[in-house]
C-alpha cells in the first residue's frame, strides 16, 4: 500500500520561504508522477507543479512559476517543494499526490498525503 506524509508547512511572512517535503512509502511500479496542490478556503483544488520520474520533465502553474522548484530525491523516495518569495495569496492547504502518467501527461493522481498548511502573512 502506497502512502504518501507531508510535512514543511507553517507561517511565514511575505517574501519568506518554505520547503515542503513528501515521503513516499510503499511501492510505485515504474515511472511516474508527483504533484503538488494547494487548495484555499473557499477556493477549488489547483495543480501548481508535477515532476515525471521517467525523465524529470516539470510542469509548473503560471501563479507559482519562477517562485517554486519541485525536485526529488531518489535515495530518500522524497519529494520536494521549495517555494520562495511567498505571498499572501499562497495561503492554502498543500497536498502532494502520484500518479501516472496519461497521453495527457501528468493528469491522473491515485494516491494523496493528507496535506500541510502553509500561512502567509502580510
Amino acid at each position: 500500500q502506497v502512502q504518501l506524509v507531508e510535512s514543511g508547512g507553517g507561517s511565514v511572512q511575505a517574501g519568506g520561504s518554505l520547503r515542503l517535503s513528501c515521503a513516499v512509502f510503499g511501492y510505485i511500479p515504474g515511472y511516474y508522477c508527483m504533484g503538488w496542490f494547494r487548495q484555499a478556503p473557499g477556493k477549488e483544488r489547483e495543480g501548481i507543479a508535477s515532476i515525471y520520474t521517467g525523465g524529470g520533465t516539470t510542469y509548473y502553474a503560471d501563479a507559482v512559476k519562477g517562485r517554486f522548484t519541485i525536485s526529488r530525491d531518489n535515495a530518500k523516495n522524497t519529494h520536494y517543494l521549495q517555494m520562495n518569495s511567498l505571498k499572501p495569496e499562497d495561503t492554502a492547504m498543500y497536498y502532494c499526490a502520484a500518479g501516472f502518467r496519461t497521453v495527457a501527461g501528468c493528469t491522473e493522481y491515485n494516491y494523496w498525503g493528507q496535506g500541510t498548511q502553509v500561512t502567509v502573512s502580510s
